[in-house]
């Protein structure tokens, strides 16, 4: 018998996700329709009628899914190793690996990123970078198990939607626990963001 996903987490830590073929072939198609859903809700200009009739279809598919509501332990979301991002919804969409003892790869910011005339916001980079990091950390360290202590983004500037840029990161140091990281945010050759983190190395059974 498979053990009980919840047994896995029982001590604490971020545990490796239990993979997981939940949600069958159409899973990744539908994580898309719902990205961009949202990007369509973020940039739609469209008449009242419409939107009364997109409310009820989405109020529709809400009450469709609800009866299958699901701890983080059971849903597929971020358990699909098949998929782009493991198929969670929420980091920005990445295209990244092990590539020289660096991680490196391809980010896009959609629609649904935009802070204002054409940049993305913010508070996106900075989720792209605590993901790109905590990724970097986990593959690079050997240490399955860290969170975020420290995050300080330079933003050096704009960023744009929709557009294809690159990521690199690596480890600077390891101190006992402590994982020491860069990562930057390019187009082309151009730097647009940079970041450094620390990441903490968790003692077994801390949360």
């Amino acid at each position: 018998m498979a053990p009980d996903p919840q047994d896995l987490q029982s001590g604490g830590g971020f545990n490796p996700p239990v993979p997981t073929t939940s949600g069958g072939p159409d899973y990744g198609r539908f994580v898309e329709a719902v990205r961009t859903l949202q990007d369509l809700t973020r940039g739609a200009d469209a008449p009242d009628d419409v939107v009364t009739q997109a409310a009820d279809l989405i109020e529709n598919v809400n009450a469709l899914l609800a009866p299958y509501d699901a701890d983080e332990w059971r849903s597929p979301s971020g358990r699909r190793m098949d998929l782009p991002n493991r198929g969670n919804i929420m980091q920005v969409p990445v295209n990244i690996g092990v590539v020289d003892a660096h991680v490196a790869g391809t980010a896009r910011f959609r629609r649904f990123h935009l802070g204002r005339n054409g940049a993305v916001h913010g508070g996106a980079l900075a989720l792209l970078f605590d993901s790109l990091l905590g990724y970097t950390a986990f593959k690079l360290s050997e240490s399955p198990r860290q969170r975020t202590a420290f995050l300080h983004v330079d933003y050096r500037k704009i960023v744009p939607v929709e557009k294809e840029l690159r990521v690199d990161a690596g480890i600077d140091r390891i101190d006992g626990r402590k994982i020491f990281l860069t990562g930057r945010l390019l187009d082309g050759d151009a730097v647009l963001c940079e970041a450094e983190a620390l990441f903490l190395t968790l003692l077994p059974g801390q949360p």
